[in-house]
């Protein structure tokens, strides 16, 4: 799809920039040029056509759909309803505050708050450049799974009391008139969204891929696929433990992912570490921590860390299908 990309950069490498390609710098510098330009392409895309359909759903209408599902399908919505909305667990938190003070299920709003982070268009447009098709399918599959089983255990366990007592007091909004966008109106909304995205998310996405190149160009091969290749138990662990701490965007984390995976480490075992930077970050954990209380939060890190495990020792064992 990007032959074209592939060889126009390595013109600009070996004939502008004048380094070879056969060292470390010349394989960098490629890959941070090829991979800047390939996701700029596919997240202009991607997150255009999803914003215009995205018109059809504002918060108002989203809440007043959700309150009409219940019990499994409204967790199956929920999680759905995450994956074209914000790319951003900290952005996720209003819309999950919203979704309890319209008297929407915890359980429910849960499986909204686990995929959104996790599952958006512009993940999916990176994913599919990077990876493929195959793997973007099967992240975005285990990705709604892992929401709609999170936020059922969360709806079983009955912790609504453990909600802060000022967000079920907020006074609920009813009757809101939703005014029907003409089609002028959707292409602005798009085109305004993809803008306010990629202002939001451009410095992630060099960084990423800035420490991308560095890892595909200098990264030791033999050593990474020791510690963390596919063969090794203990490497999804240990990549969902180092990235809770962090904090970033799929968007930031992706092209990192595929470094890693061009130097032998498991695609679960990047993948793991993705979903956890984003879905498990420290910062959301302290916003939420200002509605919800630390039994519900410890619940939804347990969950959630279980479900990324799995996906991650999935994601190994089906390795060599997704990338064939």
């Amino acid at each position: 799809m990007f032959i074209w990309l592939d060889k126009l950069v390595t013109l600009l490498v070996t004939n502008v920039f004048k380094i070879s390609m056969d060292t470390s710098l010349g394989d960098s510098v490629h890959f941070f040029f090829y991979d800047s330009i390939k996701i700029i392409i596919l997240l202009g895309l991607m997150v255009f056509a999803i914003s215009y359909i995205r018109s059809y759903f504002p918060p108002e209408k989203t809440k007043k759909i959700l309150e009409k599902f219940g019990g499994v399908k409204a967790n199956v919505f929920a999680s759905f309803l995450g994956t074209v909305t914000p790319f951003c667990s900290c952005s996720s938190v209003p819309i999950f505050i919203g979704f309890v003070e319209a008297g929407i299920p915890l359980g429910v709003t849960f499986s909204f708050l686990i995929t959104s982070p996790i599952v958006n268009e512009a993940a999916v447009a990176i994913l599919l450049a990077s990876f493929g098709w195959k793997v973007a399918l099967v992240y975005v599959v285990t990705g709604v799974i892992i929401g709609i089983t999170g936020g059922l255990v969360i709806g079983a366990l009955h912790l609504e009391k453990e909600v802060e007592e000022y967000v079920y007091n907020l006074q609920k909004r009813g009757g809101t008139f939703i005014a029907e966008k003409s089609q002028r109106e959707r292409l602005i909304f798009a085109r305004e969204n993809l803008v306010d995205i990629i202002k939001r998310v451009w410095i992630f996405l060099l960084i990423g891929i800035g420490l991308g190149a560095a890892i595909h160009g200098w990264a030791p091969a033999e050593l990474l696929t020791k510690l963390a290749g596919p063969d090794n138990p203990f490497a999804v662990p240990i990549a969902v433990a180092f990235g809770v701490p962090l904090y970033s965007n799929a968007l930031g984390t992706i092209p990192i992912a595929e470094a890693l995976i061009s130097k032998g480490v498991g695609i679960g075992t990047a993948l793991a570490f993705m979903m956890a930077t984003t879905a498990l970050s420290l910062p959301e954990m302290i916003i939420l921590r200002k509605v919800i209380k630390p039994k519900l939060i410890a619940a939804f890190i347990i969950i959630a860390s279980v479900g990324i495990l799995i996906v991650g020792i999935f994601f190994n064992a089906i390795a060599p299908w997704m990338l064939s």
